[in-house]
C-alpha cells in the first residue's frame, strides 16, 4: 500500500467522494467545457419516439462496414421541438424520424442516475438521409439490379399454412408472444411450429439468420413457410438484418417468408423484399391465425354449397320423378293406342302388298319362261354341233391309235418269226 501511495496511484490526502458527488464532478466537468456545449455534431437518428411533447432519440455512427461505432442518448425538449420540428419539415418534406442522417447543435449534459446525453437546441436540414438508410437503399438497388428483389412476394403461400418454421432466438419474448398468441387462438386451429434458434441482433445476426434459413431451406418440404420474428427493442439492434448477403437469402428464398422484426416504426431491408410484412411477432402470429380461419370460412361455405346444391338437386328429381311416375299411365294407353293403330294400319296394307308381290313375281317367271323357249332351240342346235364335231374327233383319233397298234403287232410278229426255233436252230 505504501508503495503504491509513493507511486502515485492513491491520494492518501484526498478525502473519498461518494459516487453522487463524482457524478455530479462530471457533471460539472460537461458544463464547464466549451467543447461539449452548443457543438454541432453529425449523427444518424435512431429509435426516435415522441412522448408528451418532447422528442427522444440515439444518436449513432457507424463504421464503413455498417457497425455501431458510437451511441448517444440525445433529447428535444418541447420548447425546441416544435420549432426544430417544422424547421426541418420545411426544408426537407419529412419528419425527424429514425434513419436520418442530421446535423444537430446542442450541449452535453450528465445526470446522476441517468448519465450522459445530448439535448438539442437546432438542426441543419441539409443533413437528411442517414448511414442507415442509405445502406438500405443501396442493398435494394442492387437486389432491384440482380432481378431477385421481387422473387419471394411472387412465392405462392398456401391457403393454409400451418407447418411454420419459426426464426428466432429461443426464450425470446417476441418469440413467447408469437406462440402464445398461435397456440392459444379463439378457434382452436392447430399449428406445428418448429423453432429454428438464431441470434436476432448484433453482429452475428446475419450469419444466424442465413444458417437458419439453410437449414429450412434443405428440409422445405416439410414446412409451408418461414416465420420470422424478433419483438421491439432499440432501433440499433435491428442492424443486423440489414446486411446484403441475408437479403438476397430471404428474396431468393423458396418458401414464402414472413416477417415481424421491431416495431411498426422499424422498417429494415427484409421487410421490403420479404413475402409479407408485419410490424410485430403477434401481428405475424395473427396473419396466419386470419389465414387459416379464412381457409376454414372458405371450406364451410363451399360445404354449405354443395349441401344446398345436393338438396335443391334431389328434391328436383324427386319432383320429376313424381311427375314421371303421373304421366306412365297416360303415356303407355297413348303409345299403345298408337301402336294398335299402325298394327291396323299394317293389316290393311297386307293383302295390296302381297297381291301386288305376287304380280311382280309372276312377271318375273313369265318373262323367264319366254327366255328359255327362246334360247332352248338355239342351245340345242349348238349342242349337236358340238357333239357331232367331237364324234368326229373320236372316230379320227381311234382310227390313229389302231393303225398305230397295228404296225406294232406287225413289228412283233416279224421279230417272233426271227427268233422262232427252227431259225435259231439252223443257225446253230
Amino acid at each position: 500500500m505504501t508503495a503504491m501511495a509513493e507511486s502515485g496511484l492513491f491520494d492518501l490526502g484526498r478525502a473519498p467522494m461518494s459516487l453522487l458527488q463524482y457524478t455530479s464532478a462530471i457533471g460539472d466537468a460537461v458544463r464547464r467545457s466549451p467543447v461539449l456545449q452548443s457543438a454541432w455534431i453529425v449523427a444518424e437518428l435512431s429509435d426516435v419516439r415522441v412522448n408528451g411533447g418532447h422528442c427522444y432519440m440515439e444518436l449513432i455512427e457507424k463504421s464503413q462496414n455498417g457497425q455501431t461505432v458510437a451511441k448517444l442518448r440525445a433529447t428535444i425538449w418541447q420548447s425546441r421541438f416544435q420549432y426544430v420540428r417544422q424547421k426541418f419539415y420545411a426544408s426537407t418534406g419529412r419528419d425527424i424520424m429514425t434513419g436520418l442522417k442530421v446535423m444537430l447543435n446542442g450541449s452535453a449534459a450528465h445526470h446522476p442516475v441517468y448519465g450522459l446525453s445530448f439535448t438539442v437546441n437546432d438542426i441543419d436540414p441539409s443533413y437528411t438521409l442517414g448511414d442507415m438508410e442509405r445502406i438500405r437503399r443501396e442493398i435494394l438497388m442492387k437486389l432491384h439490379q440482380e432481378g431477385v428483389a421481387g422473387i419471394n412476394k411472387s412465392r405462392t403461400m398456401p391457403a393454409a399454412p400451418q407447418r411454420i418454421a419459426v426464426i428466432s432466438a429461443a426464450g425470446a419474448a417476441g418469440f413467447g408472444d408469437f406462440m402464445n398468441h398461435l397456440t392459444s387462438n379463439q378457434e382452436g386451429f392447430v399449428f406445428y411450429p418448429v423453432l429454428i434458434p438464431a441470434v436476432m441482433q448484433g453482429d452475428r445476426t446475419s450469419l444466424s439468420v442465413r444458417e437458419a434459413l439453410a437449414y429450412v431451406e434443405r428440409t422445405k418440404d416439410f414446412w409451408d413457410c418461414v416465420a420470422i420474428v424478433r419483438g421491439g427493442g432499440a432501433t440499433t439492434d435491428l442492424n443486423g438484418f440489414d446486411d446484403y448477403e441475408l437479403a438476397r437469402s430471404v428474396a431468393t428464398f423458396p418458401l414464402p417468408v414472413v416477417v415481424g422484426i421491431g416495431h411498426e416504426r422499424d422498417r429494415t431491408v427484409l421487410d421490403e423484399i420479404a413475402h409479407t410484412r408485419l410490424k410485430t411477432p403477434t401481428a405475424v402470429a395473427a396473419f396466419f391465425v386470419d389465414s387459416l380461419r379464412r381457409a376454414y370460412d372458405s371450406a364451410g361455405m363451399l360445404v354449405d354449397y354443395v349441401t344446398r346444391y345436393a338438396g335443391d338437386r334431389i328434391s328436383g328429381e324427386m319432383r320429376r320423378l313424381a311427375n314421371c311416375e303421373a304421366l306412365i299411365p297416360t303415356l303407355a294407353e297413348a303409345r299403345i293406342s298408337s301402336a294398335r293403330a299402325l298394327l291396323e294400319r299394317e293389316i290393311t296394307r297386307i293383302p295390296v302388298l302381297v297381291s301386288s308381290k305376287i304380280s311382280q313375281a309372276g312377271g318375273k317367271l313369265e318373262m323367264m319362261m319366254q327366255m328359255l323357249r327362246s334360247l332352248a332351240p338355239r342351245n340345242c342346235l349348238r349342242s349337236s354341233e358340238r357333239i357331232n364335231e367331237i364324234a368326229a374327233r373320236v372316230a379320227l383319233a381311234a382310227d390313229t391309235v389302231m393303225k398305230r397298234e397295228a404296225a406294232k403287232i406287225e413289228s412283233l410278229v416279224v421279230m417272233v418269226g426271227v427268233l422262232s426255233h427252227e431259225n435259231t436252230h439252223r443257225w446253230g
